[in-house]
């Protein structure tokens, strides 16, 4: 097996890994390489966008009074939401106008409504799942980052973190699309499992309940994680690991083939698919930075 230059310096590597990072290994490796190495741009899709509006939408509510958590009021967020992407994100809001052949000088307001119509339903899911007006979070897009061994830290944002009276934390993530079939609830779960060890490691409490929330399919999946789930979660994060720094050293990354290979962004780069990747970037540019966020409390 061949190395890389420079691979004594990959030692470490990777030093951090977040549920979707790792998620892009399991699928493909070269994947992984081509957003965590390469960094390559990828063009947004417009449901990931809604979905992005959606998110931040359901974080704004909870800053209203509990009377004013309506559909009505959630709705108006969703095109504040709009506006922020607008602003922030220039390119990814003309992704959306152009999915929806909005003519460059149409009022912003008319611009506004269209984008929101198609998002607008997922907030009317989200209150045939949950009652706000119910609910105070813990937390919110909350930022975590925990050393699980020397020199690797696991990392990610948690959507929501609900905490009881009696100190019993729910975990809960927001997705827009439909729910899975039980064939792959295990692998849905895995992000949650990722985020409820980081959680046990930061601060001694296991979490009582792991969420998702399903405003695609008006569904909810649960699942009360135990001490041994959450250790061969550890496990298989640092097999992971162990696998990407192989594949890191070596300088192979395989591909793997399957239908999401339609969906690809890099498809053209791909091997697999008659493309040709780039060569690697020089090893002592390749990071993965940890996000950065608040501690639990």
């Amino acid at each position: 097996m061949t190395q890389v230059q420079g691979a004594g310096a990959l030692s470490d590597y990777p030093t951090s890994l977040s549920p979707s990072r790792a998620g892009d290994f399991m699928t493909c490796p070269l994947l992984f390489r081509f957003r965590s190495i390469d960094l390559l741009p990828q063009k947004p899709s417009p449901a990931a966008l809604r979905g992005t509006m959606v998110h931040r939408a359901l974080e704004l509510l909870f800053d209203l009074p509990v009377h004013d958590r309506t559909v009505a009021e959630a709705t108006k967020l969703l095109e504040r939401s709009w506006e922020e992407l607008v602003v922030a994100e220039p390119g990814s809001a003309a992704v959306l106008r152009a999915e929806l052949s909005i003519a460059e000088d149409a009022p912003s307001a008319l611009v506004a409504a269209a984008v929101i119509a198609p998002a607008a339903p997922l907030i009317d899911s989200y209150f045939g799942l949950e009652n706000p007006q119910r609910l105070e979070p813990h937390e919110r897009e909350f930022g975590i980052s925990v050393e699980i061994t020397d020199n690797f830290t696991i990392r990610g944002f948690i959507d929501r973190v609900d905490r009881t009276p009696a100190g019993d934390i729910r975990i809960v993530d927001y997705k827009t699309g439909r729910a899975p079939s039980a064939r792959y609830e295990d692998k849905a779960m895995f992000q949650m499992r990722f985020y409820a060890l980081a959680w046990w490691r930061l601060t001694g409490v296991i979490p009582k309940m792991l969420q998702l929330v399903y405003l695609g399919s008006k569904s909810l999946l649960r699942y009360e994680p135990t001490e041994n789930d959450l250790e061969a979660t550890e496990a298989k994060i640092l097999a992971l690991r162990a696998a990407i720094n192989l594949a890191a050293t070596s300088g192979v990354f395989a591909p793997t083939t399957s239908k999401l290979c339609d969906w690809c962004s890099y498809r053209d780069l791909c091997p697999a698919w008659g493309g040709t990747p780039p060569a690697l970037p020089p090893v002592n540019s390749w990071a993965v930075t940890p996000a950065r966020g608040r501690l639990a409390t």
